[in-house]
């Protein structure tokens, strides 16, 4: 089992020592100086043994010694079948809870982490039952908030609600947000959706995966544009890249609803080493971003999206080839 050198100190120091690096995190979030960088995954399944469970999260601690990731983003996924008539390429399985997961990374990594929730069917009372549960874990300092698949539905909890709540929490948690440059078009802003999250209390945002450069050059513009109008200093966007590196993968992205335009598509397929192919293209759609000046705090998120080892391997890879550009 991989543990940071810091695991070493007795109980009281231990704890010390993950609030410390929670505290880290949050001042990074919230500085506007700083570009940083996240590799993000998803927990094991529910009915993985414990044994498989830690040995996931070993694996990944092995992956990403001696890189220089700022925090590793846990993801709570949940079924999205209403969202599409498309059937779901990979079946939809529950995981182990990501508080859960992300506790163990810690443990293994010394790195501080970002956890992801899905409001599901939740009321006002079950949040903030989960908020107060959540709260007992001093490393829990940075949460995601996922709102529904389903438009059109009204919930007893709205995701502004569950934002505002989460603010106001006596954790003093930092709360942030999802950002969806293909929801931003003429019928549908997605920068105002974030103003409007903004205004609610998210201090950051975690975009959907990237595969085109434009819409989300368009969307953080846009966003900025509408801070200033409102007054409002614009928060940390943080974009997401992904390997793909079969077709399997490459449906499963645009089931998730990433558009990967496809000439893009069949430019990765059709290449003898497609994995790589993704990450030429990830770091191109990246360099095309930041040709453009935004005054907004910037990060990058690498997320494994495959449970094949190549396509794995090729995340880190990304990873380190995305980290040179961001801070070159």
């Amino acid at each position: 089992m991989i543990a940071s050198d810091k695991t070493s100190f007795d109980a009281t120091g231990f704890r010390v020592w993950r609030i410390q690096i929670a505290m880290d995190l949050t001042g990074k979030l919230l500085s506007r100086e700083q570009r940083l960088l996240f590799y993000g995954t998803t927990p094991p399944r529910l009915d993985s043994p414990s044994e498989i469970v830690e040995r996931a999260a070993e694996r990944l601690a092995e992956r990403l010694l001696g890189r220089d990731v700022d925090a590793i983003v846990v993801y709570d996924i949940q079924d999205e079948s209403g969202r599409t008539q498309v059937e779901r390429p990979f079946p939809f399985t529950e995981t182990v809870d990501p508080r859960e997961f992300a506790s163990l990374l810690r443990h293994l990594t010394g790195r501080p982490t970002i956890t992801y929730k899905s409001l599901g069917n939740l009321d006002e009372i079950a949040w903030r039952a989960w908020m107060d549960e959540s709260a007992n874990d001093p490393g829990f300092r940075a949460l995601s908030i996922v709102g529904r698949p389903t438009s059109g539905v009204t919930y007893e909890l709205s995701l502004a609600k569950a934002i505002r709540l989460a603010v106001a929490h006596p954790s003093q948690i930092v709360v942030g947000g999802v950002a969806i440059a293909e929801r931003h078009t003429e019928k549908r802003s997605e920068a105002a959706r974030l103003l409007s999250k903004t205004v609610d209390g998210c201090s950051y945002f975690i975009s959907q995966t990237v595969y085109t450069a434009e819409s989300t050059r368009q969307m953080l513009s846009d966003y900025v544009r509408d801070c200033d109008k409102a007054g409002i200093e614009p928060r940390r966007i943080v974009l997401t890249f992904a390997t793909c590196g079969r077709e399997r993968t490459m449906h499963f992205l645009r089931w998730l609803g990433v558009n990967v335009p496809t000439e893009v598509a069949r430019s990765i397929l059709t290449s003898e080493a497609p994995a790589a192919k993704s990450i030429q293209v990830c770091r191109d759609n990246l360099c095309r971003i930041l040709d453009h000046s935004y005054d907004l705090p910037l990060g990058i998120n690498v997320e494994s999206i495959s449970l094949y080892k190549d396509e794995i391997e090729a995340s880190i890879e990304l990873a380190d080839v995305l980290s040179e550009v961001l801070h070159a």
